[in-house]
Formats: structure tokens, sequence, C-alpha cells
């Protein structure tokens, strides 16, 4: 089903944008307040504190991990019940609108998924991602156990994207390099390649296709960075043969 519905709702401050999931998330309020009050003064591409707190936030990770924003969140995205979507609106609104505000490029960048999934991606498929999906434009910062590692089966996903955006400025962890693509996307698997026993490579190529299943902010931006660049919310995949849950 469509991601849409939040981009009627007002742009508002952070702390109203979360309190609808206050009964959702652990210690939200709290966890916004923080984000808000370490924002750069100002905040680097022209966006507002509020803008910046909203992709702060997403970024952040407290205990426990399954109850912390960017958790639920996708979880949510990925729930084919989108009524589960209406207290996130405002939030959604917010930090879609800042990430409009970010340059998009064509880029290839790196995911790394502590599970098996070569029986998920075949060759010539298309998939889709309903999640916001968390990349790096950095091999070497996946050795981390945290995202990929070097031990038990694991999936490294290359991707060429056009939707990446550069969150380092606005993010908690900014020596990850962390590019985000946001929801909705759709990708044709090129490849699956087998390293051994523990370890899959799969390659994807982000793709456009007529029907949009994320529903554009008003406020959207063209800045070129590299080539062949775009605001990175106007492609949209058909219905869905494979969704995500990682």
């Amino acid at each position: 089903m469509p991601i849409q519905g939040y981009a009627n709702e007002p742009l508002v401050p952070i702390e109203q944008a979360v309190e609808p999931l206050v009964s959702i998330i652990h210690d939200v309020m709290n966890q916004a307040l923080w984000a808000k009050w370490k924002c750069d003064n100002p905040p680097a591409n022209q966006l507002t504190t509020d803008q910046s707190a909203a992709i702060r936030l997403y970024s952040m990770e407290w205990e426990p991990q399954n109850k912390c924003l960017y958790f639920v969140l996708n979880a949510t995205l990925r729930d084919e019940n989108r009524q589960k979507l209406k207290p996130w609106f405002r939030y959604l609104k917010l930090l879609l609108t800042a990430l409009s505000r970010l340059p998009s490029s064509h880029r290839t960048v790196y995911r790394g998924v502590k599970r098996d999934l070569r029986s998920e991606y075949r060759r010539e498929q298309m998939v889709y991602w309903w999640g916001f999906s968390s990349c790096t434009c950095r091999m070497d910062v996946l050795s981390n156990e945290q995202f990929l590692g070097s031990i038990s089966a694991r999936t490294l996903f290359t991707i060429e994207c056009d939707s990446g955006k550069d969150i380092r400025q606005h993010s908690v962890y900014q020596n990850e390099d962390e590019i985000l693509l946001p929801p909705g996307r759709q990708f044709e698997v090129i490849a699956c390649l087998p390293q051994g026993k523990d370890l899959c490579i799969i390659q994807l190529k982000e793709t456009k296709s007529p029907v949009r299943l994320v529903e554009l902010v008003p406020e959207i931006t063209t800045t070129t960075t590299t080539s062949n660049t775009n605001s990175g919310f106007g492609q949209s995949p058909t219905f869905p043969f494979e969704i995500d849950q990682h």
C-alpha cells in the first residue's frame, strides 16, 4: 500500500512531531529534546534546527534497541496496515522535508545485514525496501560487528542508487559516513555472489517505476552534487513482489 497521508500535516517543532509517539516509543520526548539541543547552530545544508533534529533523532539509539525510534518506525513502514502509520505523520513530514532539502546523487553505497538473504534475492528480480535504509559510502565501516563484521551469516549489499541522502552532518555517528535511503525504494537484483559459507554479496540497482508509493512533501530541492542528481522522492515502485524485512 502507498505510504501517504502525512504530506498535508503541518510542519511543527520536533517536540510536537513526536508527541503522538509518546505512548509508542520509550523515552521519545526526552530523546527528541536531546537531539534538538545537540544540533549545530545553525545546522548544515540550510536546514532548520527542528529539521536537523528530526534526522539526528532518527540516527540515535537507546535501550531497549527494539523500542527506539528508527527500529519501530521501520517496522511500521514495512507493515501492510497503513493505519499504524498515522501517529507517525507529523514526524514523517518533518523528517522527509528535512531529507528533501539534502541533495541526492548517483553513487554506490553499501549496507550490511547479519543474515543470509541470498534465497530472497534472485538475479533480475525486482525488490522493494519499504523502510528507511541506512547505508555507508565506505566499505571499511562495515567491518564493525554492529553492521556486518566477519563472523556468522552475513549479506553485503552494494547498491547503485540515485536517492541516497548524505546525513553525516546531522547524524549522531558522523564517522560512519551514513547515506540514508528514503522509504519505498525499488531495486533490480543485478547479481548475487556467494563468498564462502557465511558471506554473500548482492548487487542492486535503484530503478524507477510509474507508480508512486511515497507521497511527496511540498518542499523538494534538486541541488546538484554529482551527476544524475534529483530530490529522490519522485521514484516509487510498482506493487511489490518482494518486501524487505531487514
